[in-house]
């Protein structure tokens, strides 16, 4: 195994970690999350083309507005490539 490849699993799995603490806080499923993100590729694709391998959805927490608390956040990095014409 190279180091290339060590460090590329390293990051993987502490990626896949972070994934699995914010789901359980946020009590939201990995599966949850990827229906989430099908609809809102499929949304979005209707008015823009976008880079769907640059395409970043994740949950996180955040502060609350309304109360003093914390609470679960979408979180969606979208890279677009050019907008539609109007139909």
């Amino acid at each position: 195994m190279s180091l290339l490849s060590k460090r590329t699993s390293k990051r993987v799995a502490k990626d896949r970690l972070k994934l699995v603490l914010i789901h359980d806080r946020a009590n939201c499923s990995p599966e949850l999350l990827e229906m989430i993100k099908t609809d809102i590729i499929n949304v979005i694709s209707k008015y823009m083309d976008i880079d769907e391998d640059g395409l970043d959805i994740k949950m996180g927490n955040t502060k609350s507005e309304i109360s003093d608390g914390i609470v679960p956040a979408l979180y969606a990095n979208i890279p677009i490539k050019k907008m539609k014409k109007k139909a």
